[in-house]
């Protein structure tokens, strides 16, 4: 049996990423797309009975966890307005 490479894409889409281009930007929005992409599959679940909706609630709430945990990793959002090599101290 061969594996046809496109089956990687039909089950893990990736989406383009247009936001500012910086590694952490990049690394949070693969980690989204990845929680999102589960999150669909858990919901599919739960829909079609072969789990139950606790067990959803659940896993899904874990994934939340790790997902704030990496946004708060890659600190994004903690300086929302600054600009990359902007010194905020030289403004005084």
């Amino acid at each position: 049996m061969t594996t046809n490479p496109n089956h990687e894409q039909f089950f893990y889409p990736r989406s383009s990423y247009y936001g500012e281009i910086k590694p952490e930007n990049l690394v949070f929005n693969a980690n989204l797309q990845e929680f999102a992409q589960r999150v669909s599959y858990l919901c599919n679940l739960e829909t079609g009975g072969k789990i139950p909706p606790d067990q959803a609630y659940h896993q899904i709430k874990a994934l939340w966890k790790q997902l704030k945990k990496s946004k708060n990793e890659l600190q994004i959002g903690e300086n929302p307005f600054q600009v990359e090599g902007d010194d905020q101290s030289s403004n005084t």
